[in-house]
């Protein structure tokens, strides 16, 4: 089967160009052509003038949307996650949990593996991001303090016995927290710091063991001091720290991310949703680990004390935000929508528009407003 995408503006990382067309064979790209190229034929050709083509969004933290959160643990779950994703030009979907018993845990991750069994319907799922519970209950947030407990390499060894476990969030300084990152890394899952109260000297220790993630930058994490860098200094020092931000202008306000964009480098910062529940929603009552929530204006926060719960923010409205707050190129931009997430998880063949990689596209109006997406070459929106 091939497919035929004339006459868009091909945004990839390091690449924009005008008038293009890609040429989609089966579930990979074959081939880019630039304008005025001859192009070949097609059993499909599909008209993208006035559109953008960039790689789909890779969404590496994301709790829930439409209603629903992963941790319900329901198969319908997961299944409306995943399809309403799509929405957003999410075409790779990390669901995430929340600090919940193990039991309810294992049963979120039977329903990752019963999606993936039943043929991946929406976005693909190559694996389970954990936030929690291995967090310092000094610095909650959103997350539950009555299940809050110490590392446990074996915990999530059971998980990733059901369905993978590509990343685990948690606290570096609590006991054991340096040892688990190496732990993490020697069975191919992603250690990073969050929900944490570590000084500089206890992020240093993880890094030693190999930490280079930090997730939902500057929230629930040490600000930066003048006699102690905490995390988000220490985001800010070592490049090759890979960071989650969530660009909703709210969790973090548009000076802040302009700053971390022009220090940081696109390369290694990666947008994400946090979003739960509600988002896709209108406003109103919510909940988030069963913890009462209220979205006013778009805004999710704890009823009981107000502190942000998550978001309701959508990817292709992150990117839209970064661009007029920053306005860097979207070639540079982009790096951050898919290609750093590929990255800093190990992900083949994914997060660029080139020949050989996987045929996961999202096509943009000037808006930002999601067009259509395929996924390994089928068009699912």
């Amino acid at each position: 089967m091939k497919t035929l995408i004339r006459n868009c503006r091909l945004i990839s990382p390091d690449v924009d160009l005008q008038n293009a067309s890609i040429l989609i064979e089966d579930t990979r790209i074959a081939r880019v052509f630039a304008a005025g190229d001859p192009l070949p034929g097609a059993d499909r050709v599909v008209d993208a003038t006035d559109l953008m083509a960039l790689p789909g969004f890779i969404d590496i933290h994301c709790h829930g949307r439409s209603g629903v959160d992963f941790s319900d643990a329901t198969d319908a779950a997961i299944t409306t996650i995943a399809t309403d994703k799509l929405k957003e030009g999410v075409t790779t979907l990390l669901p995430t949990t929340l600090t919940l018993p193990e039991q309810q845990l294992a049963a979120a991750m039977q329903t990752a593996r019963h999606y993936v069994e039943a043929g991946s319907p929406g976005c693909k799922v190559p694996g389970v991001h954990l936030e929690g519970p291995f967090i310092n209950p000094k610095c909650l947030g959103a997350q539950n303090p009555a299940y809050v407990r110490k590392p446990d390499i074996q915990e999530v060894l059971r998980l990733a016995a059901i369905f993978p476990v590509l990343k685990v969030s948690y606290a570096v300084e609590v006991e054991g927290g340096a040892q688990f990152a190496a732990e993490l890394l020697s069975c191919g899952i992603t250690p990073s710091c969050v929900h944490s109260a570590a000084t500089y000297s206890d992020f240093r220790k993880a890094y030693e063991h190999g930490l280079v993630n930090l997730s939902h930058y500057c929230n629930q994490m040490t600000a930066l001091h003048h006699r102690d860098i905490g995390l988000v200094g220490a985001g800010l020092l070592h490049r090759e720290v890979f960071i989650e931000f969530i660009c909703d202008k709210l969790h973090i306000c548009p000076d802040m991310i302009k700053l971390i964009f022009q220090l940081k480098g696109a390369e290694h910062i990666q947008l994400i949703s946090d979003a739960m529940r509600a988002s896709g929603l209108p406003d109103g009552p919510s909940d988030l680990g069963g913890l009462a929530v209220i979205v006013k204006d778009g805004a999710a926060r704890l009823a009981s004390n107000g502190a942000l719960a998550g978001s309701t923010l959508q990817l292709a409205d992150a990117l839209r935000n970064v661009a007029e707050v920053t306005g860097l190129p979207l070639r540079e931009l982009v790096k951050s929508t898919s290609w750093a997430q590929a990255q800093a998880l190990g992900l083949p063949g994914v997060g660029r528009l080139a020949p050989g990689y996987a045929a996961d596209i999202v096509l943009l109006n000037a808006d930002f407003k999601v067009q259509s997406v395929l996924v390994d070459g089928v068009e699912k929106l």
